[in-house]
């Protein structure tokens, strides 16, 4: 994997508002194969895996990495991936690749439809531990493959800042948001990282066109995948040695089990850019 620096202006946004948005991260003939993919596999009959509302707005794939090769090579972007190292560190695997295809909202849906609510990732963490308590565990990389430069487009909205939070953060029940929500403003090709304990919710798509996006989530190698056990030894095979760490491989080239997963070469490359990585304040 190629190194790419994350800037300190990056880091320190990241770290203290909970996101950061990477314009240009993919290029046009990928978004068009990822749309490729994407759409055929949502115009499929298959069942497993796939995640769909009964009102049908909502449709797409978990663990969509093992579905289709176009998704494959997103699971060490160099646009990308180099910067999540640096924010989380070496020892993180993948924990959700997740295609979503948000659907056009019917005529006369309020702007303020929020699907899904305001909340925070992994489960039922902050029923498990308490807001107060949340450590920062995991991060989504959100690819949007259509053009969310007009508002009410349906892109994820966010809440600078409130990874922070200890308490629920405040709605407004006149708006459905914080006071402080920002819909950021996407091309076909930005990606936006947000962490676990980040806030956001899903907007309203009033723009007569489907949503399209691809979200692959890291985490901490202690913290269970979301949308797989174990990944395919068939995929695991086809990829270099950090793409074996990332998926979860449990040997080493060997075959010998190895504790926790493969044997750790983020490390070694982390060694070799000059990457040290300290955990967050």
């Amino acid at each position: 994997m190629d190194f790419k620096a994350l800037t300190p202006a990056q880091k320190r946004q990241f770290y203290a508002e909970g996101y950061l948005i990477v314009r240009g991260a993919l290029d046009p003939q990928t978004v068009a194969r990822l749309i490729e993919a994407g759409d055929r596999l949502c115009a499929s009959e298959r069942l497993e895996n796939r995640q769909r509302s009964a009102d049908g707005l909502f449709d797409g794939f978990r663990n969509v990495v093992s579905l289709d090769d176009a998704f494959l090579p997103l699971l060490t972007w160099p646009a990308t991936v180099p910067l999540i190292v640096q924010l989380f560190g070496p020892r993180i695997h993948l924990a959700t690749s997740h295609l979503i295809y948000k659907h056009p909202d019917p005529p006369g849906t309020p702007r303020t439809k929020r699907c899904p609510g305001w909340h925070r990732d992994i489960m039922y963490t902050p029923e498990d531990l308490g807001h107060a308590h949340i450590p920062r565990m995991e991060m989504k990389c959100a690819y949007y493959l259509t053009d969310l430069s007009e508002p009410d487009s349906g892109a994820t909205l966010l809440a600078p800042g409130s990874n922070h939070a200890k308490a629920r953060i405040v709605i407004d029940p006149r708006t459905h948001d914080p006071a402080n929500a920002l819909e950021p403003s996407l091309r076909p090709g930005d990606a936006v990282f947000f962490e676990n304990r980040t806030w956001h919710a899903g907007g309203a798509n009033l723009s007569g066109r489907i949503r399209k996006a691809v979200m692959f989530g890291y985490s901490f190698r202690w913290v269970k995948p979301m949308d797989y056990e174990v990944q395919p030894r068939a995929l695991t095979e086809r990829v270099d040695p950090i793409g074996k760490q990332l998926l979860g491989a449990t040997a080493d080239p060997a075959g010998r089990f190895v504790p926790g997963g493969s044997n750790e070469p983020l490390i070694e490359w982390c060694r070799n850019h000059g990457v040290t990585y300290e955990p967050a304040a």
